[in-house]
């Protein structure tokens, strides 16, 4: 995980910038990013200024970053259109440069991804081994405390994004039923 949302910076920009965010495998823990995806999300203005604007930017941000940098940019209109390839994974994973928060809080939303799991065919020893997984054995942390995750259920447990992956990977050496959905809380 590049934490590069997580850094103090001093970034020029103009009053045209609705925001600017770090998004894609970069901030997803258990990824091996070759990039850093940036998005630089403008209020109304024309696409020329846009292209302008994102340079100056990209130019700022690789003074800082130790990695190649891919820069997308939209007003926030053509964000928002449901033909944006990039927009889901800017609004569950994208963190903000500006504000260093959940991109999707700015529009008052707030990215979950539960899981949902079935342990019924196990044997008893796989289920307290998936216990101890989510909950942690002898003072350790499971992964619940460990990323902020909840057991909402018997069955469901509700994470933040961008640790999907480390859930995921851990979950599959145990079983094979599960399912993965991403919602949005307002």
């Amino acid at each position: 995980m590049f934490d590069l949302w997580q850094k103090k910076l001093r970034l020029n920009y103009s009053k045209d910038v609705f925001d600017i965010v770090q998004f894609g495998s970069s901030v997803i823990e258990g990824k091996e990013p070759r990039d850093i995806d940036i998005c630089v999300i403008f209020n109304k203005i024309a696409v020329k200024e846009q292209l302008i604007q994102s340079q100056k930017i990209k130019r700022q941000l690789e003074k800082i970053s130790k990695m190649p940098l891919h820069m997308t940019s939209f007003d926030l209109y053509g964000f928002l259109d449901p033909s944006n390839f990039a927009r889901e994974s800017i609004l569950f994973y994208g963190k903000s440069l500006i504000s260093k928060k959940i991109f999707a809080n700015r529009l008052g939303f707030t990215p979950k991804i539960q899981i949902s799991y079935d342990l019924s065919n196990l044997k008893k020893r796989d289920k307290v081994k998936f216990n101890y997984l989510l909950r942690g054995k002898s003072g350790n942390y499971g992964l619940l405390k460990k990323h902020g995750g909840k057991l909402l259920n018997p069955g469901l447990i509700e994470i933040e994004p961008g640790f999907d992956e480390l859930f995921i990977n851990h979950i599959k050496r145990i079983t094979s039923k599960f399912k993965i959905r991403k919602v949005m809380v307002m």
